[in-house]
């Protein structure tokens, strides 16, 4: 049948064309973990408007199971983060299992298929009693030494049946309640979990992976930038989000799966030279770094503190020279070129630990002008 209705002209047509296609291009994740296992969230101070996913740290395993390690504090803590939802009908809340204290058992949790399938199950049920929208794992770390964690060879192939077993259990429930439901994990970048894992099988199964693009220094037996994106050319084998990033292309996985990490908090160390610019920066100790709000109202408005920027690494550093103290952090200006690397890179978006580590959400900020 022809139609009556006037011709729209060619450039409104062209126009509207154009919009569609650009409403169709993905919203940036930001996503922030926000930690449960230090007891009852502040979840009404949480920027929610500014989020797209809430990963629930952490979820512990134990006798093959996913296990709430207080649940009564858990149990409440999920009530008061779904609420979120009337402010921000589209934000995602994941149940994150493990973490560098709750990841002793992975390996034995998804040993044999019958385990894999029990832990997948428990996994699963937390999501439906709790009306969430999916699972992350933060296995630290498959077939390598962690904190105090077992670990074999077979982790390297159970890491991906596991994301599989979940996968699957997750999609049974969607056929019940008619919802997608997500499988995330979040990795470090370092090239020996390459070896660990088979990143080209595991990612199948993945909406994607956050990369934890920091932590490079901690305890020594030197200092360095500890979230830089790019390396400063002056360590060896150095780590940083670019080369993390390139990894995991290499080993396979999509950009548009891949999530840079940004450091929320940062790390501190006492120097035995006095020249924060000389290499290597051999360290006395290890000091509290805390986290990025303390940071700025604090330390950065203190004239004993000197700030310098890393135009190489895109990463800021403060020394205070009497005390000979080296802190390594993510400002404003880091994070605004992490989030110029997301864009350009094709990248899913970005994440962060953690949240109430930065309160006033001066970085939060930041993400969501920059993205």
């Amino acid at each position: 049948m022809l139609s009556m209705r006037p011709a729209l002209p060619f450039l409104l047509l062209v126009g509207l064309c154009f919009l569609g296609a650009a409403s169709s291009k993905p919203k940036p994740i930001v996503l922030a973990y926000v930690g449960g296992f230090r007891g009852l969230v502040e979840a009404d101070a949480i920027a929610v408007e500014q989020l797209t996913h809430i990963n629930y740290a952490f979820v512990d395993v134990k006798q093959n199971r996913a296990w709430l390690h207080n649940l009564a504090t858990d149990t409440t803590n999920f009530r008061r983060l779904n609420a979120l939802k009337i402010r921000n009908p589209n934000l995602k809340i994941l149940i994150s299992i493990g973490g560098w204290a709750w990841s002793e058992n992975f390996s034995d949790a998804v040993l044999t298929d019958t385990s894999r399938r029990a832990f997948a199950t428990s996994a699963v049920q937390i999501v439906q009693q709790y009306t969430l929208d999916g699972i992350d794992i933060d296995w630290e770390y498959p077939g390598m030494k962690g904190e105090d964690n077992v670990f074999r060879p077979e982790d390297r192939e159970n890491f991906t049946l596991m994301l599989r077993a979940l996968r699957e259990e997750l999609d049974r429930l969607g056929r019940q309640t008619g919802k997608a439901y997500l499988v995330t994990t979040a990795l470090p970048g370092f090239p020996a979990i390459f070896a660990h894992t088979n990143m080209a099988e595991a990612h199948q199964y993945l909406d994607y992976i956050n990369v934890m693009s920091y932590d490079y220094f901690t305890v020594g037996p030197q200092a360095g930038h500890h979230t830089n994106l790019y390396a400063t050319g002056n360590v060896p084998d150095e780590q940083s989000g670019d080369r993390n990033i390139q990894l995991y292309r290499q080993a396979g996985v999509p950009a548009h799966k891949l999530v840079l990490g940004i450091a929320f908090y940062g790390r501190a160390w006492q120097l035995q030279t006095p020249d924060p610019e000389a290499y290597p920066r051999t360290i006395v100790k290890v000091e509290r770094g805390r986290g990025f709000t303390q940071i700025k109202d604090s330390l950065l408005n203190n004239p004993a503190y000197k700030r310098y920027w890393d135009r190489r690494a895109k990463a800021p550093y403060l020394y205070h020279a009497d005390l000979k103290r080296f802190v390594s952090y993510d400002d404003e200006q880091s994070v605004r070129a992490k989030c110029r690397y997301v864009r350009k890179n094709g990248l899913a978006g970005v994440m962060f630990w953690e949240y109430f580590s930065d309160p006033k959400a001066y970085l939060l900020d930041e993400i969501t002008r920059s993205l």
